[in-house]
C-alpha cells in the first residue's frame, strides 16, 4: 500500500478498563489475525464472539484523485456499477446480454465518431444513431434482473449494505449473520472476478441528476466545491468527487473497465472482517474465493504536487440562500509530524460548545449561528486544507464575519494554550475513537483505513499516543505556521447584487406638443449563477 507507519508501538494503557475492551490493547492485538494471499490481497480479521454477526469492509485504495484527466467522476461511477451484479447474478441470459451490450457500444462508437466531426456532422445521421442507441440500450436492459445482487444478500439477513467513494478510496460494507460467512466470500469475490457493468447509461443519467440536485439544494456542498477548485490548481483535489457534468456525460463502459483493471487489483485492496468469525475458516474461504484473482502490477502513484500558493485567493458564489463563509489554509498530509498538533488545533477551535469558535463567535459576539473547523479537508492522504465553515447570523454580513474570524485567529496565535484546554481536546479525540470502536462496523471501517494510510492498522492506536505527545507550544506553533493569509483561500455565498440603474442623461426641453420623456428603468436583477457541481455521496445502489 501507499503509506508508511510512523510508529509501531502500541499505547500501553489506551482505553484500559473500558467496557469496550475489557483488556489492554496488547490483549486486543491477540484477537487480530492478518494474512496476505499470494496475489497480494490483504485481510485483517478480528474475533468478537459477543453476537452471531460479522461486519465486512472491502477497501479499495482508489478514489476520485485517481480519475483520469477528462474523466472526473469515474471512481464514483464504478462504485455504483459494483451493485449491478456479475456474469451470473443480475441477468436472465448472460450470453445474449453480452451481445446486446456489445451492440450498444458499437452504435455508441458510430454516434461518437459522427459527433466528433463537429460542424461537419450530419444532424440527420446523429438523430438516427441516437434513436438506435436508445433502442439498443432498452434491448440490453431486457435481460437485467434488477437489484438481484442486493436482493440475495438481503434475503440472507444482510444489514448496512452500502458503499462510498471518497477522494482517496472506495469502500464497500455489509453485515451478515455469521452462518452466512461463505455467502459473503462468494458474492464479494465475484464482484472482482466477473463484474458486468450493465445499465451503465442509466446510472450515468442518475449521477447527472444527482449533480444537479446537489448544486441546487446544498449551498454548503456547492461552496466547498468552489473552495477546492480555487485552492488547488494542479492537484486532483481540484475536481469534485462526483465529477464534472461534462466529464460524466462522456464516460463509457470501456473507461470503467480500464479503471477497474488498473485499480481494483488484489494488491490495492484490503478487507477487514470483524465479529463472530474463526480466523482459520476466514483464511480458508479467502484462499478459495479470492485466491483466483490474478496478481497485477501496482497502480501508478499520484505524482502531481500542488505549487506553493503565493497569496490570498477569493471566490464569490451568488445565491439567494443565506450567506455562508468558508476559509481554507494549506496544510501538509496526515503523515507529516505536524498532523497531530493540527488535529488538536481543530478540536480546540471547534470542539462543540467548549470550542473557541463557539465561545467567541456564537455565544460571545453572536455574529454567527454556527461555526466549525475541519483539520484536514477534503482528506488527509495528500496536502489539504485546514478549513473553517461559518454561517453568519441573520443581521450580520459575510464581511463582518470575516473580520471577526481574522481577529479571533490573530488573538489565538498570540496567546498560550493552557493544559486544561489541551487535555479537553485530547479527551474529545479519545472519546471519538471509543465511539467508533464500540461496534463491529466502526472497527471494520477503521482497520483498513489505517492500514492503507500508514501501512499498519496499529497506527489506529498510536494516533492517540501522538496526540498525547503534543504540547501547548506545538499547537501555538502550527497555528502561527499554517493559519496565515498568504495560504488562505476564501469562498463565500452572497445574494446577487442588484444592478444600479443607469444615470439619467440630461435632455433638451421638449416641444410643448410632446409629452416629457420618462426616466430610464433599471434592468431586472440577474438570476443567480449555479456552480458546476457538488460533493458526491456514496450509497446503496
Amino acid at each position: 500500500m501507499k503509506g508508511l507507519c510512523r510508529r509501531s508501538a502500541l499505547l500501553p494503557a489506551l482505553l484500559a478498563g473500558t467496557a469496550l475492551w475489557g483488556q489492554d490493547p496488547k490483549q486486543f492485538e491477540k484477537k487480530v489475525t492478518e494474512f496476505t494471499l499470494a496475489n497480494g490481497l490483504h485481510f485483517i480479521v478480528v474475533e468478537r464472539h459477543q453476537a452471531p454477526v460479522v461486519s465486512f469492509r472491502t477497501w479499495v485504495d482508489a478514489g476520485s484523485v485517481d480519475d483520469p484527466a477528462g474523466s472526473a467522476g469515474l471512481a464514483h461511477m464504478l462504485e455504483r456499477l459494483a451493485f449491478k451484479g456479475t456474469a451470473a447474478i443480475g441477468v436472465t441470459d448472460g450470453a445474449s446480454e453480452k451481445r446486446a451490450l456489445d451492440a450498444v457500444e458499437e452504435i455508441h462508437d458510430r454516434l461518437e465518431a459522427e459527433r466528433n466531426k463537429g460542424p461537419r456532422a450530419d444532424q440527420a445521421r446523429l438523430d438516427v444513431l441516437d434513436l438506435q442507441l436508445k433502442t439498443a440500450i432498452n434491448r440490453a436492459g431486457a435481460f437485467v434482473v434488477p437489484n438481484e445482487f442486493s436482493t440475495i444478500l438481503d434475503a440472507n439477513g444482510a444489514m448496512g449494505l452500502n458503499a462510498a467513494t471518497s477522494y482517496d478510496h472506495t469502500e464497500f460494507q455489509c453485515d451478515l449473520p455469521s452462518n452466512r460467512l461463505e455467502l459473503w466470500f462468494l458474492m464479494e469475490s465475484q464482484r472482482f472476478l466477473s463484474p458486468v457493468f450493465r445499465e451503465f447509461y442509466k446510472e450515468l443519467d442518475q449521477v447527472l441528476e444527482e449533480q444537479r440536485m446537489r448544486v441546487e439544494s446544498n449551498s454548503q456542498g456547492a461552496l466547498l466545491q468552489e473552495l477546492l477548485a480555487a485552492a488547488f490548481e494542479a492537484h486532483p483535489y481540484h475536481h469534485p468527487e462526483i465529477g464534472w457534468p461534462s466529464d460524466v456525460a462522456n464516460l463509457r463502459p470501456a473507461d470503467a473497465r480500464a479503471f477497474f483493471e488498473k485499480y481494483y487489483t488484489a494488491g490495492n485492496t484490503v478487507i477487514a472482517i470483524v465479529g463472530d468469525v474463526e480466523p482459520a475458516e476466514a483464511r480458508r474461504l479467502a484462499e478459495r474465493y479470492f485466491g483466483p484473482m490474478p496478481p497485477r502490477p501496482a497502480p501508478p502513484v499520484l505524482h502531481t504536487v500542488e505549487s506553493p500558493q503565493r497569496g490570498l485567493r477569493r471566490v464569490q458564489l451568488e445565491s439567494p440562500v443565506r450567506p455562508l463563509l468558508v476559509w481554507g489554509y494549506k496544510r501538509p498530509d496526515q503523515r507529516d509530524p505536524d498532523d497531530p498538533a493540527l488535529r488538536l488545533l481543530g478540536l480546540i477551535l471547534s470542539g462543540g460548545r467548549s470550542g473557541v469558535l463557539y465561545q467567541e463567535l456564537v455565544q460571545g459576539q453572536r455574529i454567527v449561528l454556527e461555526a466549525k473547523a475541519l483539520s484536514a479537508y477534503p482528506s488527509g492522504r495528500y496536502p489539504s486544507l485546514f478549513t473553517f465553515v461559518l454561517a453568519p447570523a441573520r443581521e450580520h454580513t459575510v464581511e463582518e464575519v470575516e473580520k471577526a474570524l481574522d481577529a479571533l485567529l490573530t488573538r489565538f496565535q498570540a496567546r498560550k494554550v493552557d493544559d486544561e484546554v489541551l487535555n479537553r481536546a485530547r479527551s474529545s479525540a479519545r472519546a471519538g475513537l471509543i465511539s467508533q470502536l464500540d461496534s463491529n462496523q466502526g472497527l471494520a471501517s477503521l482497520l483498513p483505513a489505517y492500514y492503507a494510510a500508514f501501512g499498519d492498522w496499529r497506527q489506529l492506536f498510536t494516533s492517540i499516543a501522538d496526540l498525547d505527545a503534543v504540547t501547548g507550544a506545538d499547537v501555538e506553533r502550527v497555528a502561527r505556521k499554517y493559519l496565515v493569509p498568504s495560504q488562505r483561500t476564501v469562498a463565500y455565498v452572497a445574494p446577487p447584487a442588484a444592478r444600479a440603474a443607469p444615470a439619467a442623461q440630461p435632455t433638451q426641453p421638449a416641444p410643448p406638443a410632446v409629452p416629457p420623456v420618462a426616466p430610464p428603468v433599471a434592468p431586472p436583477v440577474a438570476p443567480p449563477v449555479a456552480p458546476p457541481a457538488t460533493q458526491p455521496a456514496g450509497g446503496r445502489r
